[in-house]
């Protein structure tokens, strides 16, 4: 995964539990690509400092991932609602089939959430 995609990703799932002063250098760098020195400048710190505390977000957000998956689980419920989507297009298959098809996929999207 491109590291500003897996970042963002990071954010989106787990930026509320960083602290307010983290949280909004993380979204400057992250979501409005802000370079060091205008962060730096922004916020009264150091270059070395935002440097270091973005460094210190992405610890802590990739941290998360691992204890929960949240990300993970995402990914996967969305592959497996896009094969629902996919058996619904197709008209070949018996309804029956279609049906348990569904079935099964849905029944493994509730045990993920």
């Amino acid at each position: 995964m491109e590291k500003i995609v897996e970042q963002g990703l990071l954010y989106d799932f787990y930026g509320e539990l960083l602290t307010e002063h983290q949280r909004r250098i993380y979204e400057d760098a992250v979501c409005h690509n802000l370079s060091l020195a205008e962060i730096a400048e922004e916020v009264g710190i150091s270059r070395q400092g935002v440097h270091d505390l973005i460094k210190r977000c992405d610890h802590t957000l990739k941290s998360y991932e691992e204890r929960l998956h949240l990300i993970q689980r995402f990914h996967q419920v969305r592959q497996k609602v896009q094969s629902i989507n996919d058996l619904t297009e197709d008209t070949q298959m018996k309804p029956e089939l279609l049906r348990e098809q569904i079935r099964r996929l849905s029944g493994e999207i509730l045990e993920a959430l």
